[in-house]
């Protein structure tokens, strides 16, 4: 078993580079364009955004956030390696602290992830049975799942994931994904 480990060790696995894209949840969309400059400072220019959806799936922010809340997606150019995804959350989050409301509440929530031509993934810092831990605070769950058919929901796919206009957005971007690599 040793030795198994130390040629696991010696050789570097590394994992195909993947399409990073961050969820934005706010009942002011003002904060769409604030949340895309910062970030763009970081991980480079956008390929793709959604449109902007009303969120209404769920109460989950309703008290931190109010009620009307809009959902945009943005895909940035710039392909990452996978196991940079916490650190990716970490910024975020860091994001969100920052631009808190006179309360002490997020003002938009943003939830980093990544797709490749398989699956796509989402970055929580909440554990559930069906994510796994990835590090600095951080676990991955995927989300949807890509066959023949277009993409696969799961049972644990949040509600939004499941609608028709979500996996049609997914799909453009992992079309522009295949195109770059």
């Amino acid at each position: 078993m040793e030795k198994i480990a130390l040629a696991l060790n010696n050789k570097k696995i590394n994992p195909r580079p993947a399409t990073l894209f961050v969820g934005m949840i706010s009942q002011d969309i003002s904060m769409f364009g604030h949340a895309k400059e910062e970030l763009m400072d970081v991980f480079g220019s956008v390929s793709m955004e959604s449109p902007v959806w009303e969120w209404d799936h769920t109460d989950y922010y309703k008290k931190e956030m109010g009620a009307g809340l809009k959902r945009q997606f943005i895909f940035f150019r710039k392909l990452i390696n996978p196991e940079t995804i916490p650190d990716v959350k970490l910024r975020t989050i860091a994001f969100e602290k920052k631009n808190l409301d006179e309360n002490g509440g997020r003002r938009i929530n943003l939830d980093p992830g990544y797709l490749d031509s398989a699956k796509v993934v989402l970055a929580s810092t909440k554990d559930f049975s069906h994510r796994i831990y990835l590090g600095k605070g951080i676990y991955g769950e995927v989300t949807l799942v890509y066959s023949g058919k277009g993409y696969q929901i799961l049972p644990y796919t949040f509600p939004d994931f499941r609608k028709q206009e979500y996996m049609e957005v997914f799909e453009k971007a992992r079309e522009i994904y295949k195109k770059g690599i």
